[in-house]
């Protein structure tokens, strides 16, 4: 798929087909485009949690009533110890690092014919203790992944962009 209908095509589902599970070769293909997503100094602090069991998917159900049906939810954490402070000490990458690589699986998504939803309608804390996550992780989001069941479609904003001249300054 071409990058600009990629980009326009892609939306939120908030209605999967729970009957139909993403291929082993689909959700390599989404993971490795999470593997080579740039991150600061190459820290490749990312942590990617496939969820598709029962045990899983309820522990998702029981921290989110955002999973929609998704047969796959990839949980995108970072390790808070291994990052890039920028200067000033006021951010650092994990947050960020975390952000690009799960908007290349979001985008790999689309491309191998996979439905997404980004969600972060959940207490981090609260699901990092579900899963039993190390200390040093943090949880940043939950990419639902499977394919739009019947009746599915994009908002009916989703194509209203406001104009360039209202979000972008050149100086």
């Amino acid at each position: 798929m071409e990058y600009t209908e990629l980009t326009t095509a892609r939306y939120s589902c908030k209605k999967f087909n729970p009957e139909m599970q993403v291929s082993k070769e689909q959700l390599a293909e989404i993971l490795e485009a999470g593997r080579v997503a740039p991150t600061a100094k190459n820290l490749q602090e990312q942590r990617v949690y496939v969820m598709q069991s029962a045990e899983a998917l309820a522990k998702i159900d029981g921290q989110t009533p955002c999973r929609y049906g998704a047969p796959t939810c990839l949980v995108v954490a970072y390790d808070k110890n291994n990052v890039f402070t920028y200067p000033g000490d006021k951010r650092n990458s994990g947050i960020e690092d975390a952000s690009i690589v799960a908007t290349h699986m979001l985008l790999a998504a689309k491309n191998a014919g996979v439905d997404s939803c980004w969600v972060n309608f959940f207490d981090p804390d609260k699901l990092h203790a579900d899963m039993g996550l190390p200390e040093n992780e943090e949880i940043l989001m939950i990419l639902d992944l499977g394919f739009a069941a019947e009746g599915a479609a994009p908002m009916p904003t989703h194509a209203d962009c406001k104009p360039l001249n209202e979000t972008v300054t050149y100086m």
